[in-house]
């Protein structure tokens, strides 16, 4: 995917991203000369029950996909008790159409690892797994680099944080996935880095009570810790002032979004914006419209599995309430991917299926086999071959198995799910005309003469 010039209105990331050709990976001693490491030693200067507040109260919301709020997620965990507790960083970004968090660690990894400090001293973590995409074979090396740098820094190490200014002492470790798109779901995570098979958990118990190797552990994303240090940094309020608030009476959507766009556009990249930004705006004001002049046909909102806006959903607002007032699973990672009206919708739900079939772990029946069946019937319906009654049978399963329906241990078939679901609803006469009508509907028994 070309990655363009972001947009920085806010610039939560440090990182000179503006012209290709400054562009670089931020050095320990740049970092801080730009006031790197500054967030953590205020952070420092507070009770870690503090910290939690502060995040709490700025009402910063998950950005790797689910938009939970990160400082309740932190209050699950209970009391220390003398033994070890985890943190486990989420950079897999593994999610079809996803590549924002690839920036935040291609050019300014120690925000990052600033952030991952702040919420150990918050949460009283002792050890930090930053678990990273396989197939992110340089940014590992800038990641590892970078942990080098901190630690030959003391941010990290036995002397305890930020060269001793706190007693508690962390140790960060890069642990790079299986390659897996399942490795990405958080407990599936975990079993990697355990050194086991990437197969999702059941759950409970939920990972903030007993997570890596039986411990207390708290799990986020990449961009939710970045953004940690300027919540510390500017206060609550200042995180407050951008963003928008919920018009459904849902928790507010605060703060600004790294946006990957992609697809049918003139200027594919990442952008910095506020959530709540209309997505037509997206499109038109900073990737440059849609590429050929061509008319919006329809938009995946953040990652194949959250589902597909339609034609006439062209101005909606990318906050976190974007799945109830759209049909769809939600926000996701915010990374829209744009179709052009000459698109084959058909085509594009064989596709999402053809992923989502070939990445089940196959440990649950309902995924193993519906995530297979959707998408041989979605091949048989784009070849000419289906019948009107493969339409039906395809909302059937995709409303039959996954989490939300208590089939399935994790949420891959809810993503293949709600691909289809909202791609035939919303796009019905399009794979009507592709289709002939079942013998069953036009009475006419089958094997009569």
């Amino acid at each position: 995917m070309p990655v363009t010039e972001p947009v920085l209105c806010k610039r939560i990331p440090t990182a000179p991203w503006g012209d290709p050709k400054d562009r670089h990976v931020v050095s320990y001693d740049e970092y801080v000369k730009t006031g790197g490491y500054e967030s953590l030693e205020k952070a420092l200067s507070m009770k870690p029950a503090e910290v939690v507040d502060l995040v709490k109260e700025s009402q910063l919301r998950g950005r790797g996909g689910a938009g939970f709020p990160c400082g309740l997620k932190w209050t699950f965990l209970p009391e220390p008790d003398g033994g070890r507790r985890y943190l486990a960083l989420n950079c897999d970004e593994a999610e079809p159409c996803t590549f924002k968090d690839r920036l935040l660690i291609d050019f300014d990894p120690h925000l990052v690892l600033e952030g991952v400090a702040i919420a150990c001293y918050a949460c009283q973590l002792d050890t930090a797994y930053f678990f990273i995409r396989g197939e992110y074979h340089k940014q590992a090396k800038v990641v590892q680099n970078a942990i080098d740098e901190a630690y030959a820094h003391g941010i990290f190490g036995k002397q305890g944080l930020l060269k001793g200014k706190s007693k508690q002492a962390v140790e960060c470790y890069l642990h790079r996935s299986a390659g897996a798109y399942i490795c990405g779901e958080e407990t599936g995570m975990l079993e990697c880095i355990e050194g086991k098979r990437g197969w999702p958990r059941i759950k409970p118990p939920f990972p903030a009570v007993q997570g890596l190797f039986g411990r207390p552990t708290i799990i986020n994303n990449v961009e939710t810790l970045a953004a940690l240090c300027p919540i510390v940094k500017k206060g609550k309020d200042w995180w407050a002032s951008m963003g928008c608030e919920s018009s459904i009476g849902a928790p507010p959507s605060y703060g600004p979004k790294l946006m990957g766009v992609s697809g049918h556009v003139n200027k594919p990249g990442v952008y910095e914006v506020d959530l709540g930004i209309k997505l037509s705006t997206l499109i038109n004001d900073f990737a440059g419209g849609i590429r050929g002049g061509k008319k919006f046909k329809g938009a995946i909102p953040g990652g194949v599995s959250m589902g597909v806006l339609g034609p006439d959903q062209f101005d909606a607002e990318m906050d976190f309430d974007i799945g109830r007032t759209n049909q769809l699973l939600g926000l996701g990672t915010a990374c829209p991917t744009i179709f052009d009206e000459d698109t084959d919708m058909v085509a594009v739900a064989r596709n999402i299926c053809r992923f989502f079939a070939n990445e089940s772990c196959g440990q649950c029946t309902p995924c193993r086999e519906g995530t297979s069946w959707t998408y041989k019937i979605l091949c048989r319906i784009e070849q000419g071959n289906g019948t009107s009654k493969d339409l039906d049978m395809l909302l059937e399963i995709a409303g039959s198995m996954g989490i939300v329906s208590g089939t399935t241990i994790c949420g891959l078939a809810d993503g293949n799910n709600w691909a289809v679901r909202t791609i035939v609803n919303k796009f019905r006469s399009e794979f009507e005309a592709r289709v002939r009508p079942s013998l069953v509907a036009v009475g006419v028994t089958v094997g009569a003469s």
